[in-house]
């Protein structure tokens, strides 16, 4: 998975295009590439900001103010318009983009408890049975994270260190495919060469596991 950090990462729109979308008054997203998409979003959409705009009435006592794209954005925002450019920091944002991007995430890695499940069903399926041989959803995600093809949109700073990330897998079916025959020569492994594993020595919860894997 390739790391999409937004306290390094600058977003690059262009401006004709986000003025046409506030100018829409329809709900939009501007995505991790600069792209802006409205309603209905595809599940692969990884945004940076959502929102609309809604034009304030004018009267004598609240005349227009001049409209500029940083009081849209907001103050979480960095904006540098560079011509037809807009240059777009968000990872003060943070908090608020975990909550808009998190329906669409194949898992959340963003509190200190870790990853406690997958919203793509077939790979929770193979997490779940997969810690009945102590094969962890940490365990899980490095592998997700190595081996598959998706995003992880995280923050991270060096100093002071901190981290969190939500998972974004490109092609799920292919990625619990390939998930499902690691774990399954793990577990393969463990009944060959550990006595607790063999399959005489099973407990039911175990063998209903490695039934789903295919081993018994």
């Amino acid at each position: 998975m390739k790391t999409f950090n937004l306290f390094k990462e600058i977003i690059v729109s262009n401006k004709t295009a986000i003025l046409q979308a506030i100018n829409s008054s329809k709900k939009f997203g501007l995505d991790i590439h600069g792209a802006i998409k409205y309603e209905p979003f595809s599940e692969d959409d990884i945004f940076i900001f959502i929102g609309k705009h809604t034009p304030q009435p004018i009267t004598a006592l609240t005349p227009q103010k001049p409209f500029s794209l940083e009081a849209f954005f907001g103050k979480n925002y960095q904006i540098v318009e560079d011509d037809e450019r807009v240059l777009i920091k968000a990872f003060s944002n943070w908090q608020e983009i975990i909550g808009f991007n998190l329906p669409r995430a194949t898992y959340d890695d963003t509190t200190g408890d870790g990853v406690s499940e997958f919203s793509y069903q077939p790979i929770e399926d193979i997490g779940w049975n997969a810690t009945e041989f102590n094969i962890n959803y940490r365990e899980i995600v490095e592998f997700l994270e190595e081996q598959c093809e998706g995003t992880l949109l995280c923050i991270e700073q060096e100093e002071p260190y901190q981290f969190s990330g939500l998972g974004f897998l490109n092609e799920k079916e292919k990625a619990a495919q390939a998930l499902f025959s690691y774990v399954q020569g793990k577990i393969s492994t463990l009944m060959e060469s550990d006595t607790d594993y063999k399959k005489e020595n099973l407990t039911d919860d175990e063998a209903e596991a490695a039934t789903f894997f295919q081993l018994l």
